[in-house]
Parts: C-alpha cells; sequence; structure tokens
C-alpha cells in the first residue's frame, strides 16, 4: 500500500464492514483475533487499520515500539490457533502525508469454506462463525440472524462452483421428464 492509497482508504472515512480503526497498541491476539476472523468471512475481507483513536476516527499514528511488535510470521502463527480453515492476511506499515506511521492488515475473504473459530478465547466461542453484517453497526460478531447466514452460503456456493469448474467439472442442465409423452397423445 502506497501512501496516497492509505491517504484515499483514511479521508473522511468511517468504519465499515470492511473496514476497522484501531488507537495506537501493540500487537494482541486476544483483542484483534475476532475481528480478523469476522473480516475472512465477508465478501472482499477487509483492511484494519491501526493508529486511528477510536472515538475521534483521528490520525495518531503508531512508535516505533509499537509497529515492532506486529512480527507477521507470529502474527500469522497466532491467529491459525483460532481459525479452521487458516485465514490469509498481510501487514504493511505505511506512512501518511504528514509522516505519521500506520499498521494496516489486510485480510483475504475466505477461500472456499466459511472460518470457523476453532478455540475459545475470552471473547471468542469454539465453533462460532464471526461475520461484519452490513446490515448493523460496523462490529466484528458472531452470525445472528439468517440474512448474515445466508450472505455467507452464497459467497461460499459461489466459490465451490468457481473451484469446480476450474476443475473443468460444469453441471450440465438435464432436460425434464417428459409427461407429454408419458400421456402418449392423450
Amino acid at each position: 500500500m502506497t501512501t496516497e492509497e492509505l491517504e484515499t482508504l483514511l479521508e473522511g472515512a468511517e468504519e465499515t464492514d470492511s473496514l476497522e480503526f484501531k488507537t495506537a497498541m501493540n500487537w494482541d491476539k486476544l483483542a484483534l483475533a475476532k475481528d480478523i476472523l469476522a473480516m475472512a468471512n465477508i465478501q472482499d475481507g477487509g483492511q484494519i487499520v491501526f493508529g486511528i483513536e477510536d472515538e475521534t476516527n483521528k490520525r495518531i499514528g503508531m512508535s516505533d515500539e509499537q509497529i515492532a511488535t506486529f512480527n507477521s510470521d507470529q502474527m500469522k502463527d497466532q491467529i491459525g490457533e483460532y481459525a479452521d480453515p487458516r485465514v490469509l492476511f498481510r501487514k504493511e506499515v505505511v506512512s501518511d502525508l504528514d509522516g505519521l506511521k500506520f499498521v494496516v492488515v489486510t485480510v483475504s475473504p475466505f477461500d472456499e469454506f466459511p472460518v470457523i473459530c476453532k478455540k475459545d478465547g475470552p471473547d471468542l466461542q469454539r465453533g462460532t462463525i464471526y461475520y461484519r453484517s452490513k446490515a448493523q453497526k460496523p462490529q466484528s460478531a458472531r452470525v445472528s440472524n439468517y440474512t448474515d447466514m445466508r450472505d455467507i452460503i452464497e459467497v461460499a456456493v459461489v466459490r465451490r462452483m468457481q473451484r469446480l469448474q476450474k476443475l473443468g467439472l460444469v453441471a450440465k442442465p438435464e432436460a425434464g421428464y417428459d409427461f407429454q409423452g408419458e400421456l402418449g397423445g392423450l
């Protein structure tokens, strides 16, 4: 991500289902696992930007000491303890035009099957699917209604179909039952 892309992302932005702001902080798997799992379950994934004040969306940036705690390999190992199947994400450190540094974690959407939490934690429950609903205020939460579950299932079905098509497996429509032929012209 370039400085210009960061500026475009942050300029007048508010949190959405695919964009989360976090204050300047050290990496904390327990505080961030639910957000990462939830973003993996939305159609296009999402981004978490660290260094934005929670209440006002004011840019405060991150210190070099805080940035150093965001070790990509360690982050992936720790989130992997909670995710089934695995979640793909990447971490970038980007400066804005004023020189403030931000950590941006970009979470990829699930590949073929929704991500389920596989381990209990302080704010996590084993066997739960977390999601960021478009119909509610932006937050990472358990799937709690049929609309959100339907969205996740529809994305999963389309992705599965696409994968099977890449393998050369295409469902062909079959001809319907010939009722006229059975009736014999009656």
